[in-house]
């Protein structure tokens, strides 16, 4: 039995980075790729006059894959890394052998959720992203106990935001606006899966995982205690963990 490969699909308004702390630990066991998506850190945004779109996001990782020569892979997000690895999973099913989400949901954006969208998209396009961004994200992106406790993985988190070339960010924003509901896709996947969520997410709490794992039969659930949106950042050894103790699942047979 092979391990099929692991990509990790990153969160907004992050880039890559993300996965600094878990990419390494994961890199001794399993092979690591960690892409920037379009637009956001050293991916460049593609000139297009097409309205933007999660699928045309999720075009550029099965291209990704093919320039590897990837057939299959364990196909893992946070947040909208998430809402991504669905996207890809929509249009490429046979692509995927097994799905790692992290902090993240299968529903699609509420109303008030989409608005949202669209003022930072137009915000940022007006302003660029310094001075607001990042700190109009990290209440809700981190824990209040990381928030108060660990000035490091505060500063990263600033750090990574502020770095965003703002029409990435605004790209990507309008194109995660108009995701669709992606329950029934999670309930005909047939792949192995593992959800991992901080106990403390506000963004997409446990609710949201849990109703994940209950779309997919034998899923898998990993609650990390007092962390909150950006796991891999907050409890990185957690979803290494948790991510190894799952694996074998995995085996391609």
């Amino acid at each position: 039995m092979t391990e099929l490969p692991l990509v990790l699909l990153h969160a907004f308004p992050l880039d890559a980075r993300m996965w600094n702390a878990v990419r390494e630990p994961l890199a001794s066991h399993l092979r690591v790729i960690t892409p920037d998506q379009r637009g956001l850190g050293r991916s460049p945004l593609p000139e297009s006059d097409r309205e933007p779109s999660i699928e045309d996001a999720a075009r550029d990782v099965i291209a990704l894959l093919d320039r590897l020569d990837l057939d299959r892979v364990v196909l893992g997000g946070c947040s909208m890394g998430g809402y991504l690895a669905m996207a890809v999973l929509r249009l490429a099913p046979d692509r995927v052998g097994g799905l790692v989400f992290v902090d993240t949901k299968a529903t699609a954006d509420t109303p008030e959720a989409a608005q949202s969208r669209l003022d930072v998209a137009v915000r940022v396009e007006q302003e660029g992203t310094a001075g607001w961004l990042a700190e109009a994200n990290l209440p809700n992106l981190l824990a209040e106990a990381t928030r108060e406790q660990r000035p490091g993985v505060v500063e990263t988190v600033r750090e990574i935001i502020e770095s965003q070339p703002p029409a990435g960010i605004s790209w990507t924003a309008l194109a995660l606006r108009t995701r669709p509901d992606s329950l029934d896709l999670l309930r005909d996947a047939g792949v192995p899966a593992l959800v991992v969520v901080g106990e403390e997410d506000r963004i997409t709490p446990v609710e949201a995982a849990s109703a994940m794992v209950e779309a997919m039969p034998g899923a898998t659930l990993v609650v990390l205690p007092g962390a909150g949106h950006l796991t891999p950042l907050e409890d990185p050894a957690g979803v290494v963990e948790a991510i190894l103790s799952w694996y074998p699942a995995t085996h391609e047979k």
